[in-house]
């Protein structure tokens, strides 16, 4: 059985739906215009986890749905 707190689940859904992408984009950006390295690179291992951070969140929700639907 695999469960996320809601403070958790919260925490890791702001994560993976703004921080990941704010970041990504932050950083392609300024890339660009600065010059600064590897941009591929870090947008996409920025992206990888925001896709596995929305596994885990799916996996956790799925759980909690099917627990919750068993009830009624």
């Amino acid at each position: 059985m695999f469960k996320l707190s809601n403070r958790v689940y919260d925490c890791l859904k702001f994560l993976c739906t703004i921080l990941l992408p704010a970041c990504g984009t932050l950083y392609f950006a300024l890339s660009k215009i600065w010059g600064l390295p590897l941009a591929e690179e870090i947008v996409g291992t920025l992206s990888a986890i925001a896709v596995f951070i929305g596994a885990v969140i799916g996996i956790s929700t799925a759980q909690y749905n099917k627990e919750n639907d068993d009830g009624n």
